[in-house]
């Protein structure tokens, strides 16, 4: 007797409100929920570290000229380096930000911006995403269960992977620093580096202990195994780039399915139901 399907999707904290391909990944999802049954699953991939993935992109209610905003972080290391799941918010942007909203967004959306836990990026987006309203009318993610990959328990299920980063203590933060094995295969030779831009990184002392699961996430190409080994998915919503890099001949399992298209993808997703 065949399982039930499980509809899995993944993203980034994309933005303090979801970006709009991120909605479209949601409600491809429940489409197919409704055509074929089974549970859906956000793969929430908290554990990178790209400062410019939550980048904002809102319309002026009154001109609709788009304007970008971002999270502002405590210092230059963290925002750079440390996983989103580790860049705390200060409070002082909080409440500018919150303040400037009406400018953009109707008084639903700003009162749940408002009262968004200010702590750390990746637990903001998500108290955001699962409180706002999806085109229904229900929450956004109600129903859907989330699986984190900055969570301890996660990475300690996961299966061990070659290529990744990992968490490691420098300069007073968490940095996400890539891994990079010795030419020999000599672990000895390992080191751990983080990308300053262009040709130019800085690279870090392996610790003096062995890395352990829990401080290890993946990279874009190991990143399908990796969370396959933890979801179990039987169909993947997959953005239009996604498929370039995920190589689905690693999981024969999986039925891949583009999502469903949507205008000003990279916009934030700001509409309230009437």
């Amino acid at each position: 007797m065949s399982r039930a399907p499980v509809i899995a999707f993944g993203q980034q904290p994309s933005g303090f409100f979801p970006k709009r391909f991120l909605v479209a990944k949601i409600l491809t999802a429940r489409r197919l929920q409704r055509e074929m049954g089974g549970e859906i699953v956000f793969f929430y991939h908290d554990a990178d570290h790209d400062p410019r993935e939550t980048k904002t992109t809102l319309r002026h209610r009154q001109s609709q000229q788009p304007l970008t905003y971002n999270f502002e972080f405590e210092n230059k290391l963290q925002r750079k380096f440390s996983p989103l799941y580790l860049k705390r918010i200060p409070p002082a942007w909080h409440r500018h930000m919150a303040g400037a909203l009406g400018n953009y967004v109707a008084k639903p959306l700003a009162e749940i911006f408002q009262t968004a836990p200010a702590g750390n990026v990746a637990d903001f987006c998500l108290d955001v995403y699962q409180r706002m309203p999806g085109p229904d009318g229900r929450p956004l993610l109600e129903g859907i269960r989330i699986v984190r990959s900055g969570d301890a328990a996660v990475r300690s299920e996961a299966c061990a992977i070659a290529d990744f980063f990992a968490d490691v203590p420098h300069g007073g933060e968490i940095v996400r620093a890539k891994h990079v094995g010795a030419a020999d295969g000599d672990p000895r030779g390992a080191s751990l580096q983080l990308h300053e831009g262009g040709p130019s990184f800085t690279t870090l002392p392996m610790p003096v202990t062995p890395l352990g699961k829990a401080q290890i996430s993946p990279t874009r190409d190991s990143r399908l195994l990796w969370m396959q080994s933890v979801l179990h998915c039987t169909h993947y919503v997959a953005g239009l780039g996604e498929r370039d890099y995920l190589h689905p001949d690693e999981t024969p399992e999986i039925t891949f399915i583009t999502r469903d298209a949507i205008d000003r993808q990279d916009e934030a997703w700001t509409e309230v139901p009437a």
